[in-house]
């Protein structure tokens, strides 16, 4: 069959390797022959570090090497296939941003360099915090936070500065939507405040009726997301924040959608005072596998003198780092930034210019209302209306019909060569598929994603104890989930002999 005779090739499996590779040291071969007879590895090594009862690995150069790149095959990636993380943002990270990371003069640059001697480093980090200003309507930027949650703390500890240095200290209280991001209670009962629950409307929305019920002169901040994670646009957004700000309060913009809106729309202009960013879900820097992120946070004028310190002043045509600031909450992390993710968003900013990024923001409205409206044919959409960049399915009719879960088409999407969407968030939703495609992935993956999750659907209803037994072609096969929660055995034991 052609591919190019309108139909779709099979999506390949990502994780058919065949049998279950071996640990290390379970593997026997061709080790230490490179020594001299006679001589053993243990004595090349410090005696503190041996142990007697782990021996050390009997393994060739080669045979490490292969072992580990096919584990690293098993691995699904950005780079390997589609992640419809709902939330997430798992775009494309453009080669070209970690080519300038890499250049020698920011790579090898230490952090504790004279200001005089770093004199790229800083323009570079100055000009993405007015970049950053400029695209999302605040006044400043601070690129200390390490990432999204961090910078969630960082700004209610602003919020907090703010509030105490003004006299109103009895503000304790943080208003949080139940479609926020989920990281948002636990940042405010990080800072001491406490947390009001608000549940959403019917439309799946923030009530300015709800909002004007709660506020008062003990209200310090309502932490939004916008989109929120339904992927609804809060309309009413510019009486909410009319409604905070009369009873003195502050609003926040958490940035985990903001690739919604980028260049399209500007938090600043909706009335939040503070927000943050996710880089690495808005601008295309490594996202996963536990390595940094990074979390810039923007404030209003009135909030400026209390981001952390260090700040970039330009003064002529130099830079330098400025500590001296006195009503600043104080540095938020060691050293200045997760720099090498500030030369990656730089790049993708330059890259793409304000016509690209705002292009980019609605491609990823447009690929999620393209995966909706085919979506809703098999599966039902709780909330269905023009999404920005993601929406939420539910498999709840499809558990009543058949007992197939949410949880099940994960599972069963993962021998279709697809990594399975976000399936416990938001909680709102019962059985809900949380699915963002971005805008990096094209029709035809869209459509081979479809047409896999239709097939899961369809043969849920003909015969559900096969999706029950999914995943059927992945190294490991389907766990006891509640036996794994509660008695997680992460333990190496060797074979009985």
């Amino acid at each position: 069959m052609s591919a190019h005779d309108g139909s779709l090739p099979p999506p390949p499996s990502r994780f058919e390797f065949g049998a279950s590779e071996p640990l290390i040291f379970e593997q026997h071969g061709r080790a230490n022959t490179y020594l001299p007879d006679g001589r053993t590895l243990e004595e090349f090594l410090p005696k503190e570090l041996l142990r007697d009862e782990l021996a050390l690995p009997d393994n060739s150069e080669l045979d490490v090497v292969r072992h580990f790149t096919r584990l690293s095959q098993r691995t699904f990636s950005i780079d390997t296939g589609f992640y419809p993380l709902g939330s997430c943002t798992m775009k494309y990270n453009p080669r070209i941003n970690d080519a300038m990371a890499n250049l020698a003069g920011f790579r090898d640059l230490h952090p504790f360099v004279p200001d005089e001697l770093a004199q790229g480093a800083l323009a570079l980090m100055h000009d993405l915090e007015r970049y950053l200003a400029a695209i999302f309507g605040m006044a400043a930027f601070s690129l200390n936070p390490a990432a999204g949650a961090h910078a969630e703390l960082t700004a209610l500890l602003i919020a907090k500065a703010y509030f105490a240095k003004t006299g109103q200290r009895q503000r304790r209280t943080v208003i949080v939507p139940d479609t926020a991001h989920g990281t948002n209670p636990a940042s405010a009962a990080m800072v001491g405040y406490n947390v009001i629950s608000l549940r959403s409307d019917s439309r799946g929305r923030v009530g300015v009726d709800d909002i004007k019920a709660v506020v008062n002169d003990e209200t310090a901040v309502c932490m939004m997301t916008n989109p929120n994670t339904l992927g609804l646009f809060e309309d009413h957004i510019a009486e909410i924040a009319a409604a905070v700000h009369a009873a003195g309060g502050l609003m926040y913009y958490d940035g985990a959608n903001a690739n919604a809106l980028m260049g399209n729309a500007r938090p600043g202009d909706m009335g939040f005072d503070l927000m943050h960013l996710n880089l690495h879900k808005t601008f295309s820097i490594p996202h996963g596998g536990g390595g940094a992120g990074h979390g810039p946070v923007g404030v209003a004028a009135h909030l400026v003198e209390f981001l952390p310190t260090p700040v970039v002043r330009r003064e002529g045509d130099t830079y330098r780092l400025d500590f001296d600031r006195p009503d600043s909450i104080g540095p938020m992390r060691s050293f200045w930034s997760n720099f090498a993710h500030a030369v990656r968003a730089l790049t993708y900013v330059l890259a793409n210019g304000g016509d690209g990024l705002t292009k980019i923001s609605q491609l990823a409205v447009l690929n999620a209302n393209y995966l909706r409206v085919h979506v809703r044919d098999f599966l039902e959409t709780p909330y269905d209306e023009s999404c920005r960049h993601e929406f939420v399915a539910s498999a709840q009719k499809l558990k009543r019909e058949t007992g197939v879960r949410a949880l099940d088409l994960a599972k069963a999407l993962l021998d279709h060569g697809y990594h399975a969407p976000t399936i416990y968030f938001p909680l709102l939703v019962p059985e809900c598929l949380m699915i963002e495609p971005t805008e990096t992935e094209s029709k035809a993956t869209l459509d081979g994603f479809i047409a896999a999750l239709r097939g899961i659907v369809e043969q849920a209803k003909a015969d559900p104890e096969a999706v029950l037994a999914t995943p059927q072609k992945t190294v490991v096969k389907r766990i006891d989930e509640t036996r794994a929660a509660r008695q997680p055995d992460l333990r190496w034991m060797p074979p009985a002999v």
